[in-house]
């Protein structure tokens, strides 16, 4: 049945051979979507005072705040990358903001590495997120990137990290299901890494680790492949680009290391777990990927936990470095319970003739805000992002992506489709970055919405920001509802409601699914929709 637009066609911009002019810095804030900061204050309105009085007055004020002196300091576009590449965010030099709330200290980063002490540079690399931490001001609605995203209700004085519990409480704890272990690419893995609140496993078969592969968690790197770690750690993702990234780089001490040597070729899926439960816990991640130049690698990553009724937290980095004629397929799934309150910052780095198809899933948490970014910093690099999610209760959701084209004859393709149930709300932020210079660019990014309730609300914007002449970005969203038509006609053919609601959702995501070449995480996908839809 061939199936009908639920929703308005989709607006698109497309640029070809624009000049590039001298733009101001309000001007391109406005192209950007912020607001464009006052340059000073306006003079206070009121009655005037007789000079004498005055006089008076400003002389015993002078003395009382001059200890007290404020200087203000307009917000400035934050530069993140090697690449020079421009966020689309902005962060005020803010006063130093230290009591954040979180009950953390820094005698809780993690020190030990398999019982000895962490080499020098992972103590260092952690004290100084720290001190990020430290120094970074809590997220608000009033920062453009956080605006639509309110996390005050997130109590934080009330989370502990799951290593401070005593050991027979961990041991306690839900164990992990049996069919999270289970393939979702592939018939078997290469080697899986499972993350649990009491213990590390780390498996990686012979034929792999043969061809020199490394693929561990942070403990193990730590004492066997110091150098490699060292090498690869905050190269792509800095401590200090937020609040949440900074925790993260400070207090992960469970994480992943995966190397894979130039021009190796690793045929099996390899597949890492974070299984999160308990209420009232905090856990903390961090995943880096390096495939160097000519190598191929296939790896799913999935964090999970059970729905309490407690709160709890996860914040995580995620870096990934694609070299030269390197290919990554990277499958990511969110599966947390809707009790957790997920903060991740990612951002994936490209170099020239590299692939690099990375895919979201996003069915759990309560709340989730998510920086995703390409960097396509060579020539003839190609970057790929498809994304799905479904929300139901009250649910929010953020995705916040970028594709910085930062060389010329670069390639980025960007889908993400959404479904929202019950009273729950999603929020997308796309924008696609063209570099000067980076000539014969590529961009697309679309975001598509399915609303199936009256109280659910969906957030789509799409932006482009263009410095070259000789380019073609094309951008679109939307945000429809059922069609009654196609409901109706398959009520008509004694389809009862509730399948019938499920066939055209299904229908909906048919696109997104044809860019998901396993066909495990499109079953996973297919049974919560199910769940969703009773």
């Amino acid at each position: 049945m061939a199936k009908k637009k639920t929703s308005a066609p989709p607006k698109k911009a497309a640029v070809r051979k624009k000049k590039t002019t001298k733009t101001t810095t309000k001007a391109k804030a406005t192209r950007a979507g912020l607001r464009p900061t006052p340059t000073a204050k306006k003079k206070a309105v009121g009655k005037s005072k007789p000079k004498a009085v005055a006089k008076k007055k400003s002389a015993a004020k002078s003395k009382a705040v001059a200890s007290k002196r404020v200087v203000t300091r307009s917000p400035e576009r934050e530069v993140i990358s090697a690449g020079k590449t421009p966020r689309v965010i902005t962060r005020g030099a803010a006063a130093v903001q230290t009591k954040s709330g979180f009950p953390f200290s820094a005698e809780q980063i993690p020190a030990l590495a398999n019982g000895a002490k962490a080499t020098a540079f992972l103590r260092s690399y952690r004290k100084g997120a720290w001190n990020q931490f430290e120094k970074l001001p809590l997220p608000s609605t009033n920062d453009e990137a956080w605006r639509r995203t309110d996390i005050r209700q997130l109590k934080r004085s009330g989370l502990q990290m799951v290593e401070a519990l005593p050991k027979a409480t961990r041991d306690k704890l839900p164990s992990i299901p049996a069919r999270l272990l289970k393939p979702l690419v592939g018939k078997g893995h290469g080697g899986q890494i499972v993350f649990g609140p009491g213990k590390t496993t780390v498996q990686l078969s012979r034929e792999i680790a043969k061809q020199g592969v490394v693929f561990t968690d942070f403990a193990t790197a730590a004492t066997k492949h110091p150098e490699l770690l060292k090498k690869v750690l905050g190269s792509v993702v800095k401590p200090g680009e937020g609040k949440f990234a900074a925790m993260a780089g400070a207090l992960a001490g469970r994480g992943v290391l995966l190397y894979v040597p130039k021009g190796v070729q690793v045929d099996e899926p390899l597949h890492s777990l974070l299984w999160g439960p308990g209420a009232g816990l905090a856990y903390f991640s961090h995943i880096l990927v390096w495939v160097e130049d000519g190598a191929s690698v296939t790896y799913v990553h999935e964090s999970a936990s059970p729905t309490l009724k407690e709160q709890s937290m996860h914040a995580g980095i995620v870096e990934l470095h694609v070299g030269a004629r390197a290919n990554l397929r990277f499958v990511e799934l969110q599966s947390w319970g809707e009790h957790m309150w997920n903060f991740t910052h990612e951002r994936a780095r490209v170099k020239k003739d590299g692939n690099l198809d990375w895919i979201f899933g996003a069915l759990g948490s309560h709340l989730t805000k998510n920086f995703s970014e390409i960097n396509l910093e060579g020539e003839g690099s190609l970057g790929r992002m498809s994304g799905f999610y479904f929300t139901d209760g009250d649910q929010h959701l953020d995705h916040d992506t970028q594709q910085n084209h930062l060389a010329a004859h670069t390639t980025s393709d960007l889908l993400f489709k959404g479904a929202l149930e019950e009273q729950s709300r999603s929020v997308w932020q796309g924008m696609i970055y063209v570099a000067p210079g980076a000539q014969r660019t590529d961009g697309y990014q679309a975001n598509r919405n399915l609303v199936l309730s009256k109280q659910a609300r969906a957030d789509s914007i799409p932006g482009l920001e263009i410095q070259a002449d000789d380019v073609r970005c094309t951008h679109g969203a939307t945000v429809g509802k059922i069609d009654p038509d196609e409901y109706f006609y398959l009520l008509s053919r004694g389809i009862p409601p509730v399948e019938a609601r499920r066939l055209i959702v299904k229908g909906f995501f048919d696109p997104i699914m044809e860019r998901i070449p396993f066909e495990g995480v499109r079953q996973r996908f297919q049974q919560a929709i199910v769940q969703k839809m009773k």
